[in-house]
């Protein structure tokens, strides 16, 4: 390799390279700003902190800046789940009628883009497996096209939040038929939310509750929860999309709650730091553990990074993309299957595995390198019916660009 070693093993010019590519988005006022964390064989190897939290006051990004990770939240949840699971008080082929009796008798859509009215019997029950892999029939508004996309918005609201408790959004959930037999394929949905709540139903207690006392606690993970209490709020990176008719970013932030709010999902909600969600990471790339807390075991680690979807099924386009032709989808986190073909998309090593953010949050365990990287902005995507053909709204070239760019970057500052 040529060029000095730099910390975690990295080629040192390569690793120079990144914060220029990035400087140059925010430049040209396709993002806001940047925290960007590379962790490598024990060592935190590179922090960037590049361009503005937030625009108007002028306040930069620092290492410590708060981002809605939305779902990146997912594998968190699915971690929360299969603790459960080694406790045995849940198995991944149980019914989810046994904790959620609300979606008993499931209707499912003749056809997926038609009358929310033209149903037939769902063939079998939903599972816990189900939720956990996408194929569970439930959907997401933005991921759905026709009638039953804008059925999801008028009985739930923002599939980020909403004015809902719990058990009244899964009892409204539970009334909208499913868009696909439970099994049938992976469509991007609410099912995480759902599996949040199973979480708090099954331990007897809040899903929030059980995520602080079981899992953020042990691990000091003090910057990680559902809201953001008002001595943190400084911190946090304001949400910002491109205004059509300025071409200028706008700020778009969430209203902040007076507490935690009642919602909790699980399958977008979380507020963290590079910092926080590194933890996290680390943990899954170390098979479950971390500094002597354990979550789960090597063995159950080793199923949920394991693709879980049939063939036929990665053939189906995701997103209107062929997103799994070189990676396929275990319990909660996408997993790379074969790097060449993935490489369109990105960059990682077979076995590498994460999730991303709607609002362009994005991670990465790779154990074959030792490596975590993060990626984390704040870019707004549209979250409303049918929002999934329109997915580069609100973002121009270089800010979409800016991701596959940065992961090249990072696994040729190791050479490769």
């Amino acid at each position: 390799m040529d060029g000095d070693q730099s910390l975690g093993g990295f080629n040192t010019a390569g690793l120079a390279q990144i914060a220029p590519n990035l400087q140059g988005v925010v430049d040209a006022g396709d993002l806001s700003g940047f925290v960007t964390l590379l962790w490598r064989k024990g060592e935190v190897a590179q922090v960037n902190t590049i361009g503005l939290r937030d625009i108007a006051s002028g306040k930069p990004m620092t290492r410590d800046t708060l981002f809605r990770i939305a779902s990146m939240t997912k594998p968190i949840t699915s971690v929360a789940l299969l603790m459960l699971m080694e406790e045995g008080k849940v198995k991944l082929d149980d019914p989810i009628t046994k904790w959620a009796p609300e979606f008993s008798n499931m209707k499912v859509l003749k056809d997926p883009t038609g009358p929310v009215d033209q149903v037939y019997d769902a063939p079998r029950e939903i599972t816990i497996d189900d939720l956990m892999t996408h194929r569970s029939g439930l959907a997401y508004g933005f991921t759905s096209v026709g009638p039953i996309a804008h059925a999801y918005e008028k009985a739930l609201g923002s599939p980020i939040g909403n004015p809902h408790a719990p058990d009244i959004w899964m009892a409204r959930l539970a009334e909208l038929p499913l868009s696909y037999p439970p099994g049938d394929r992976f469509h991007y949905s609410h099912a995480t939310d759902v599996l949040g709540f199973l979480v708090g139903r099954i331990a007897g207690m809040g899903f929030r509750e059980f995520l602080m006392e079981r899992i953020f606690q042990p691990l000091g993970m003090t910057d990680t929860d559902f809201w953001c209490p008002p001595e943190k709020r400084d911190r946090m990176a304001h949400l910002y999309r491109v205004n059509p008719e300025t071409d200028k970013l706008q700020d778009v932030s969430f209203i902040h709650e007076d507490a935690p709010p009642a919602f909790c999902g699980g399958g977008g909600g979380l507020i963290s730091t590079a910092d926080d969600y590194l933890t996290f990471a680390r943990l899954m790339l170390n098979k479950g553990e971390l500094n002597g807390v354990r979550l789960i075991s090597p063995a159950t680690f080793d199923l949920m990074t394991t693709n879980q979807l049939t063939d036929a099924q990665r053939e189906i386009p995701f997103m209107g993309i062929p997103f799994w032709m070189g990676q396929g989808f275990g319990l909660g986190v996408s997993v790379i299957t074969d790097p060449e073909k993935q490489a369109w998309m990105g960059a990682g090593s077979k076995g590498a595995f994460g999730w991303p953010g709607a609002f362009g949050t994005w991670w990465q365990a790779d154990p074959t390198e030792d490596m975590v990287m993060l990626y984390l902005i704040q870019n707004s995507m549209p979250l409303g019916p049918e929002a999934a053909s329109q997915l580069a709204t609100g973002q121009r070239m270089g800010g979409r660009v800016a991701l596959p760019v940065f992961q090249k970057l990072v696994y040729g500052a190791l050479g490769k």
